[in-house]
């Protein structure tokens, strides 16, 4: 399997403004394919054009991560927080067409929870159902946007302590089965799914040619290897349903296990991660190509 395989930028430094656009070439320079950028905000002081430039100068690709927030959710009650998102979802399609960018990922519905302050709440059915229709609609109306331009959103579940919209490969299949418009597809990222899937393989050929995405990461965040994530079984399965799409590494996990640390929140890294960074990629470019071999 020749599938790109790339790194988030921030696991070099956040906020990642135009001051850092060298860690392209650090990048690249580690063997990575490409850069999984957050979606530039205005006061990151970040231009798309830059962006676009300083990425072809290090020849590295880029995928971008959508940033919502409780003002940029679809799935809201909230009439205004469901056009922030919307809004905020089209600016997504402009500004990676600025990039040269084809794949918009994150979890695009927005309500993000514990580790964004928000506390789950209780929820009636009838709520589940309203907030299910209003994520479906709105996926529905940014998605022909994405494909006419070109690109595509790639929804992303993420376990239950960070939303109560997509927490399952399922829930996300049934979404995107809904929208069915090929502006619309699934991140899956192995990290979440280590806490919500019975089977992180079964998962991957259940939703088959609907991922346009996937991030490998380990069970605790850390480096590739680390954990206990079988990668030859979940590359096996990448294999099985034809995925040649990017594969991105978030080993967010630093060396720091003090008592009473906040792991819920990025902190900046505390030493040159670089060897880390490359023994990481060896694992994954590994358990690949290994799959291709299994075939």
């Amino acid at each position: 399997m020749d599938n790109p395989v790339g790194i988030i930028s921030m696991q070099f430094i956040r906020p990642f403004t135009g001051r850092d656009l060298h860690y392209f070439a650090h990048a690249k320079a580690l063997g990575f394919d490409f850069v999984e950028l957050l979606v530039p905000e205005p006061e990151d002081d970040l231009s798309p054009a830059d962006v676009r430039t300083a990425a072809a100068d290090a020849g590295i690709g880029i995928v971008l991560a959508a940033r919502v927030n409780p003002q940029r959710s679809i799935a809201s009650d909230d009439p205004a927080a469901r056009t922030g998102g919307m809004e905020y979802l089209k600016s997504c399609v402009d500004v990676a067409e600025a990039i040269g960018a084809s794949i918009i990922g994150g979890p695009l519905y927005g309500e993000p929870m514990v580790f964004a302050g928000r506390p789950p709440m209780p929820r009636t059915d009838e709520d589940i159902a309203a907030r299910a229709a209003r994520t479906i609609e709105g996926l529905a109306g940014v998605a022909p946007l994405a494909r006419a331009a070109g690109k595509v959103f790639a929804v992303e579940p993420l376990n239950r302590f960070e939303t109560d919209i997509l927490s399952t490969t399922r829930q996300a299949i049934e979404v995107v089965d809904a929208v069915d418009d090929a502006g619309l597809g699934i991140l899956l990222d192995t990290f979440h799914m280590n806490m919500e899937e019975r089977s992180i393989p079964d998962a991957i050929r259940a939703a088959g040619p609907r991922i346009v995405h996937f991030q490998a990461n380990e069970n605790h965040r850390g480096h590739p290897g680390t954990g206990h994530l079988d990668w030859p079984a979940i590359c096996r399965a990448l294999a099985e349903v034809n995925y040649a799409g990017p594969v991105s590494l978030e080993p967010f996990r630093r060396a720091d296990d003090r008592v009473a640390l906040p792991i819920a929140h990025w902190r900046a890294p505390r030493e040159d991660e670089s060897d880390k960074l490359k023994a990481g990629l060896g694992v994954i470019r590994s358990a690949l190509a290994l799959a291709e071999v299994d075939q």
